[in-house]
């Protein structure tokens, strides 16, 4: 938690933008060693992996701790995750979406859903076996007694994983685990959900192989794309100026009514579900309080609305290429959250998570071969459950711009069902820890 070499917000972004300028430059490379690496290893992840080594590094941070002058400890946080995943994010998903076809998104079928939901229930008893398992070798792990049991600080990891932050801080309430400690299932959680990220994004540049050891249909997912790509060429011309001017005034226009509206129905939704007399039935509903739900959830839809208009043809002019720019930059920032070295700090606690998230792609892995489904919903299924709405579009983009928006509605699902899910995990979890 000491503070970085680079403390200093602009420097920080500085440094993350010419980290991504560094991975397009040897991306675009068509021979040589770059072009042999870039085979192997997708520039998605280097985008992601470069700012984790920074941050490892001690170059930049994303929390970090001085002292006053009067003795007292001062917490610091840089603000590039937030402006990009409460700005870039929904302004991306807006020009992404601006060119959806629905009848080609319904067209994928039941895989996604069932693909989504196998992660859920990966998630759900991964949790239990994991503590099973862990137990046998290290019972202190998985101790500690009434709001010091670990199985109380996992419910917040459960929560995290299907559903999202406010399902997580539900879970926190409701088991009331020793606040203490809850900084080091916040540590887990971000390792264990960044390390399953980076391998899913490494599976990315070797999707057409998994496809194929999947027996994959991929049809689907290619007409989608087939559809887009006709569309963009029909609509494609030279950018000017105005273009450019226009198409950020839709999406930042969007985004700020987002905001606003999203302030507005969380506090209507909070009072609401504070009213209701049932402990329960407060937690189930707490996502509906939070203005990060309402902010994604809004955007996409005036974008689905807005798809409907001429507003589409700015596609022709590059809507989703500025949306993926933006996208890139949310990338990086996620990266700069995650320091490689803290993997060997609790290992106990890590080795849970691990464990949890092995069962959770085992799962998804077994049931995708059972039913042929094609990478791609594998791991945006996945991610829309651990990742939530900040991961899922990037995953689900890197296949294509155009399927940005599965991912969004996959994961405001997850919201949904994200505290339920994570209270049966939890009856498991303490169950097990019993054992």
């Amino acid at each position: 938690m000491k503070a970085p070499l680079f403390t200093n917000d602009a420097i920080v972004f500085g440094i993350l933008m010419i980290s991504l300028g560094f991975v397009f430059y040897t991306e675009s490379k068509t021979s040589g060693f770059w072009h042999k690496f870039y085979k192997i290893v997708p520039g998605l992840f280097m985008a992601y992996f470069i700012p984790a080594i920074f941050t490892t590094l001690g170059v930049i941070s994303p929390e970090w701790e001085t002292t006053s002058a009067a003795g007292e400890v001062v917490k610091n946080k840089s603000q590039l995750y937030y402006v990009s995943s409460r700005f870039l994010l929904p302004a991306a998903l807006v020009l992404m979406t601006l060119s959806i076809d629905l009848k080609a998104i319904f067209n994928l079928g039941s895989k996604a859903l069932i693909m989504f939901f196998t992660g859920t229930v990966g998630i759900v008893i991964g949790g239990p076996i994991a503590i099973l398992l862990i137990s046998a070798f290290s019972p202190e792990t998985v101790g500690g007694a009434d709001f010091d049991a670990v199985w109380r600080g996992l419910s917040t990891l459960a929560g995290s994983w299907i559903g999202g932050g406010a399902n997580q801080t539900a879970m926190l309430e409701i088991y009331k685990y020793n606040p203490a400690k809850y900084g080091g299932m916040v540590f887990v959680d971000i390792v264990v959900a960044n390390i399953w990220m980076a391998i899913i994004l490494i599976g990315i540049g070797k999707k057409d192989k998994i496809d194929k050891w999947l027996k994959a249909d991929t049809s689907a997912i290619e007409d989608l794309k087939q559809r887009v790509s006709n569309f963009t060429q029909s609509v494609k011309r030279t950018p000017t100026l105005t273009d450019f001017i226009i198409m950020l005034a839709i999406a930042f226009g969007t985004v700020g009514f987002g905001h606003f509206a999203g302030a507005y129905l969380s506090d209507v939704f909070a009072s609401i579900t504070a009213s209701m007399e049932s402990q329960t039935w407060r937690n189930i509903f707490s996502f509906l309080g939070s203005n990060f739900f309402w902010l994604i959830s809004i955007s996409t839809i005036a974008a689905v609305i807005l798809s409907f208009t001429k507003a589409k043809n700015y596609e022709g002019t590059g809507a989703s290429k500025i949306g993926s720019i933006f996208i890139y930059v949310l990338v990086a920032t996620i990266g700069m959250k995650m320091d490689l070295t803290l993997i060997f700090d609790n290992v106990g606690l890590i080795a849970i998570g691990l464990v949890w998230m092995a069962i959770h792609a085992g799962l998804l892995i077994l049931v995708a071969k059972l039913i042929r489904a094609p990478y791609f919903f594998l791991a945006v299924g996945s991610q829309a459950n651990v990742g939530g709405a900040a991961s899922a579009p990037i995953v689900a983009q890197a296949f294509h711009p155009s399927l940005a928006t599965v991912g969004v509605l996959l994961a405001v699902f997850g919201y949904a069902i994200g505290t339920v899910g994570a209270i049966l995990c939890t009856i498991l979890m303490e169950i097990a820890s019993k054992v």
